[in-house]
């Protein structure tokens, strides 16, 4: 199957709108991560913030989600230990931290169905040949685990219309529309929310800002309905899901984790 019949331009401006979202969605899945040396200096680079910068005008050039004014917010310098601190005030060590970063700690039927969507999670991952890398361990349901995948896709979304690949393109649109729905949009109004009951501020505070308005502008490229902002959690006490995964046929990755299965050159 080929791509629908466009002009070179046309093509070339989606597979630039491609790249955009995932430089987007990477820069989230970096920031959700316990924050190292590594991570601040990806982000924090000259060129990263310039990158990041581009990416939300293009993406949002009329400003109507307000994409450029909210990345610009991460441009601030942030030191390695407040950002730890923060961190771990914010997100703890457990599922059961102040604002828990686990998509399954949300909704009421979270006591009955984590079982089934931490299922389905790795469904998606492992349809587009990810697993994870060794040593890593990190439940499949992370902010970050769900993020880097959508990145991921608009990378694979890319490179399909680059090569002409329609079925490709067909089925990669597809999964970000679903993943979405069922996943990420589905909790992140509600951790949002609760990053702004904890009064976060600081680099947290705009980096939940810029992934809400990101979603948002998302969502409604595939019209699809984000989840409400005040979803409940589930109990503390409920302990019946591991807080972490330990081969890849358990747990998808964290960023720069994710390696195609059988690729040990990562």
């Amino acid at each position: 199957m080929d791509v629908p019949a466009t002009t070179i331009d046309e093509t070339n401006d989606a597979i630039d709108l491609a790249l955009a979202r995932a430089t987007l969605y990477t820069a989230l899945a970096l920031g959700f991560r316990p924050p190292t040396k590594e991570i601040t200096a990806r982000l924090g680079s000259n060129d990263a913030v310039a990158t990041l910068a581009r990416a939300a005008v293009l993406l949002d050039p009329t400003r109507e989600f307000g994409l450029a004014a909210a990345s610009s917010l991460l441009t601030t310098h942030y030191s390695l230990l407040t950002l730890a601190e923060a961190h771990r005030a914010l997100f703890g060590h457990t599922a059961g931290g102040a604002v828990p970063p686990y998509e399954t700690e949300y909704g009421n039927e979270a006591l009955f169905q984590q079982p089934q969507e931490l299922g389905d999670l790795m469904g998606f991952y492992q349809a587009f040949g990810l697993a994870v890398k060794s040593g890593e361990h990190e439940r499949p349901d992370h902010i970050s685990c769900e993020c880097e995948f959508l990145s991921f896709l608009a990378m694979k979304e890319a490179y399909a219309l680059e090569h002409s690949e329609g079925e490709m393109l067909e089925e990669t649109r597809k999964a970000q529309k679903l993943f979405l729905k069922d996943h990420l949009g589905r909790f992140l109004p509600t951790f949002v929310q609760k990053l702004g009951g904890e009064k976060a501020s600081g680099f947290y505070a705009a980096l939940a800002g810029l992934g809400l308005r990101f979603v948002t502008q998302e969502s409604a490229r595939f019209k699809v309905t984000l989840g409400g902002a005040n979803m409940v959690l589930r109990p503390a006490d409920d302990d019946r899901v591991p807080m972490a995964c330990g081969s890849g046929t358990e747990c998808a990755a964290m960023p720069g984790a994710c390696t195609p299965e059988g690729d040990d050159s990562v």
